[in-house]
């Protein structure tokens, strides 16, 4: 892996609700190259956004780090108070939402939004200089006829221009990091790949580290160096995107990758994950994916398996790694993709 830029240890969060705790985060192990894009993939309720909003410091009041660090280059961002934050937020660490128009002010053109970042950095210019680098950073993320674009308001522009704008102030804010939190998800398929090459591209020329957070598999194997797969708050499985894809190990990985609309053989149901996920109201005794898992051994009902090594690069957690584990029958799709990927164990 690349030099590090962003390491996350043993991160356990709770959020209190009345008088219960909700275990949102159990043990999240991450870490960043510099440039690199990481996938950070999962259902809904997984803890995914938890991970963007503790590296934004926009974690709600009621929630609480048990114990853990975020550390980013000498600074452990899971100790910081608010005020610290704010050198950091949006400076060296961004984040691109959802909804852009929740991250752009409605009333101010989107132009002038671009310029008070840029105003922010103190830097001696003038204002000709500065409106001329907001042109050009427009013109750097694909937005045409930035002079025009410039005068307009966030509700004249589609989607994915406001997107556009969004990653604009990011390079504006000379970000290090960019926390892409299912910021592709509400696009239609040709401007989501537009937007996803932009992100490859500004990864490679601007050395951009990007954590990309997406509960779609095929997005993320077009877009990310590694992935890590998370279930019920913890990392399951990471490695290289080809590791994930083609040796996967973990039966929660195999699960969503059966599920991906791609696979789906012509005049079959889209293949679904059966049962629902854990409720995270109370620690969890074993293998969170355990009561889910068609090749649950009883050890995943008793005791949290460990991250089992597979190669330099690729762990996961799944007592079927464990070497006296029963032999089962990987499912026909898994064994298509580890043939196609070259993998044969």
């Amino acid at each position: 892996m690349k030099k590090e830029i962003l390491k996350i240890c043993d991160l356990n969060l709770n959020f209190r609700v009345k008088k219960h705790l909700i275990y949102a985060l159990r043990g999240i192990n991450l870490s960043l190259g510099e440039g690199e894009i990481l996938g950070l993939v999962g259902e809904s309720g997984s803890g995914k956004s938890v991970i963007s909003k503790a590296l934004m410091g926009l974690l709600p009041d009621n929630a609480l780090i048990q114990k853990g660090s975020i550390l980013y280059k000498d600074l452990d961002l899971a100790q910081m108070k608010d005020k610290q934050f704010n050198k950091i937020r949006g400076n060296k660490i961004s984040i691109i939402f959802q909804n852009p128009l929740s991250s752009l002010n409605p009333l101010i053109k989107v132009g002038k939004q671009i310029y008070e970042s840029l105003q922010l950095k103190k830097t001696k210019s003038t204002h000709q200089q500065r409106k001329n680098q907001v042109l050009k950073l427009m013109e750097e993320v694909g937005i045409p006829e930035p002079m025009k674009r410039f005068n307009q308001y966030p509700h004249q522009l589609s989607g994915g221009m406001c997107q556009r704008i969004v990653i604009a102030i990011a390079l504006a804010n000379e970000a290090k990091i960019l926390i892409c939190d299912e910021s592709t998800t509400a696009l239609d398929v040709s401007v989501q790949k537009k937007i996803l090459d932009l992100i490859k591209k500004l990864q490679k020329e601007k050395k951009l580290s990007i954590i990309f957070i997406t509960h779609d598999l095929e997005v993320v194997k077009y877009v990310a160096d590694r992935i890590a797969v998370i279930y019920a708050g913890r990392i399951v499985e990471y490695g290289t995107t080809h590791e994930v894809f083609y040796n996967s190990k973990h039966p929660y990985t195999w699960a969503l990758l059966q599920s991906m609309p791609v696979f789906a053989k012509k005049g079959n149901k889209l293949k679904s994950i059966q049962g629902n996920p854990h409720l995270l109201t109370a620690p969890i005794l074993g293998d969170a994916f355990a009561p889910r898992n068609p090749y649950a051994l009883k050890i995943d009902f008793e005791k949290e398996p460990p991250m089992f090594k597979i190669s330099a690069t690729h762990y996961a957690s799944s007592w079927l790694l464990h070497k006296f584990a029963p032999r089962i029958e990987v499912p026909d799709l898994i064994l298509e993709l580890q043939k196609k990927g070259g993998c044969c164990n």
